[in-house]
């Protein structure tokens, strides 16, 4: 008795991302599996009477998207809260923050997300003082669109008891104003705004939930079937097994546990107990996260030499070298996969080290430890990654577009690093696996923002190296390379018969688009373990 398929999709422009057949015309689909994948004409048999047959016309057919750094709770519960993304000045920044005050006068706390440092000139600041003009009865606690910054006002900063400083854990710092000696109300890093952080009422349960949907929503339309998730806070790994277990869950997720930098060496362990807990189809753990740095744009990245225009300052670490290497050894010998948020060439260069320290001690075996970020390396460090078999996650859209678009990042790093800064292809020629990601809610999730940057990525300065990827590769690593980032190349990333009906079917050709006009490339349809989640074909 024949078996046909319940999904077929015909004339279609497959890009199968299997280096072994990496296009065909066809994909059928038979409960949560891929089981044809060739020429239209050759699918004929697997049309039945209940075989839902769709026409792609020409439209491209990929595997189903997975963004290999992401935070799903985190950026949903910020999508109902101040947007400050559009502000582009601190007047822009006044006024947004006026007209939600007022339209809002419910809300204890006025919280912004989102906030670019572009939009602080040059030479001025945004301070208590400009906070407390707009308003002064309330706290205000404005978020960078990085989370690394927080920009307070005075309300905020005494309910805190920072008004006057305090003592920071290395790598924080709360901006001190020299006239006054009180807080300016700027806060870089979460050692200096986690006393205000703390006293915003957490959501509820119900609240957390109704977000997530919103989230989920939101990935199914931009075409992602799979999310690295870059933190495991507040136990949110329970809440994706309970939409799992409901049925809920539209995007498979693997989460990490998080090593702060007061967590105990021996808390690792519980990591591993994770891992054996959380093995479903959806969401999955296996590993830890730690953060080494901060990032450029505060100053707050570890680098091997001063910064541009400050002697002296070469940023901080969370983690001390020996702390970080008996981290990464004791995760490494417990089977645990290891992902370090490393944004300045410091930071890369001690994470390596400690990589180099485990497999030293444990042996080396296939461990897969992932670098996040590496928006700046040295020279010294390039080789290593192919060298030690880590993975460099990295995230296009990070990547300032040109010297012209407004963003303080090539200033911070200075010219003469940026030969080495979102150096994708001189990576990729010494050996180093990538996969890449968004970041969101640091940048938009949209993956076709994210290949546009990769594809249009412009030489800054005479001499440099062309660090733009090609289109291909730049959806391998939305794909095959990002499943394999994962340990589940087994299981997905790539369009072959018996892996997972994780897939997405475009608007048009993406190999027939100008490079240009990438961004502007939309999902019709995405599926996910052989179920529509978007849908609009």
């Amino acid at each position: 008795m024949p078996t046909y398929a319940d999904f077929l999709f015909v004339n279609a422009a497959v890009y199968t991302a299997d280096p072994a057949n990496p296009h065909a015309e066809a994909v059928a689909v038979r409960s949560n599996r891929i089981v044809f994948v060739g020429r239209t004409a050759d699918a004929a048999d697997l049309r039945g009477p209940r075989t839902e047959v769709i026409d792609a016309g020409g439209r491209t057919l990929l595997p189903g998207l997975i963004d290999s750094h992401f935070h799903l709770l985190w950026g949903s519960l910020k999508l109902d809260k101040l947007r400050l993304d559009d502000a582009n000045s601190l007047a822009e920044i006044r006024d947004a923050i006026a007209a939600y005050a007022a339209a809002n006068p419910q809300r204890e706390w006025i919280e912004g997300v989102q906030l670019k440092y572009s939009a602080i000139p040059a030479g001025e600041r945004l301070d208590r003082w400009f906070l407390d003009a707009i308003v002064a009865d309330r706290p205000v606690y404005l978020t960078a669109f990085d989370g690394h910054t927080v920009w307070a006002n005075s309300e905020a900063l005494r309910r805190g008891g920072i008004l006057h400083g305090r003592e920071t854990p290395a790598g924080s710092e709360i901006v001190m104003d020299a006239a006054t000696g009180t807080a300016t109300g700027e806060l870089r890093e979460p050692g200096a705004f986690d006393p205000v952080r703390t006293l915003i009422a957490p959501p509820t349960d119900a609240e957390r939930r109704a977000a997530l949907h919103k989230g989920l929503k939101l990935c199914a339309a931009h075409g992602l079937t799979s999310v690295h998730n870059m933190d495991g806070w507040d136990n949110s790994i329970e809440l994706y097994a309970a939409l799992e277990d409901l049925g809920e869950m539209t995007l498979r997720i693997y989460v990490p546990y998080d090593i702060k930098p007061e967590t105990p060496v021996e808390k690792i362990a519980e990591a591993a107990e994770q891992k054996q807990r959380f093995q479903g189809a959806y969401v999955r753990s296996g590993a830890i996260k730690v953060f080494m740095d901060g990032v450029l744009e505060s100053y707050t990245a570890l680098m091997v030499d001063d910064y541009a225009g400050e002697p002296g300052n070469r940023g901080g670490a969370l983690h001390t070298a020996e702390r970080f290497n008996a981290i990464a050894a004791a995760a490494d010998r417990m089977g645990l996969q290891i992902f370090v948020h490393a944004c300045g060439d410091g930071a890369v260069r001690r994470t390596l080290d400690g990589y180099a320290h485990a497999q030293r001690v444990n042996g080396r075996r296939d461990s897969r430890h992932r670098v996040e970020h590496i928006e700046v390396i040295h020279p010294d460090d390039i080789a290593r990654f192919a060298e030690l078999g880590v993975i460099a996650s990295m995230q296009p859209a990070h990547c300032p577009p040109s010297l012209h678009a407004g963003d303080v990042w090539p200033s911070r790093a200075g010219a003469d690093r940026w030969r080495y800064s979102f150096a994708w292809q001189t990576l990729r020629e010494a050996g180093a696996l990538q996969a890449y990601g968004s970041d969101w809610p640091v940048v938009t999730m949209d993956p076709f923002a994210g290949l546009w940057s990769g594809l249009m990525r412009e030489v800054w300065q005479p001499g440099d190296p062309v660090q733009r990827q090609t289109l291909a590769q730049l959806i391998d690593g939305y794909t095959r390379d990002a499943a394999y980032a994962e340990f589940q190349e087994h299981a997905k990333g790539m369009m072959c018969v018996g892996l997972l009906a994780d897939l997405v079917l475009l608007d048009r050709d993406i190999f027939a688009t100008a490079p240009e006009e990438i961004n502007q490339v939309r999902p019709l349809l995405t599926m996910v373990d052989g179920r529509a989640t978007f849908r609009e074909i």
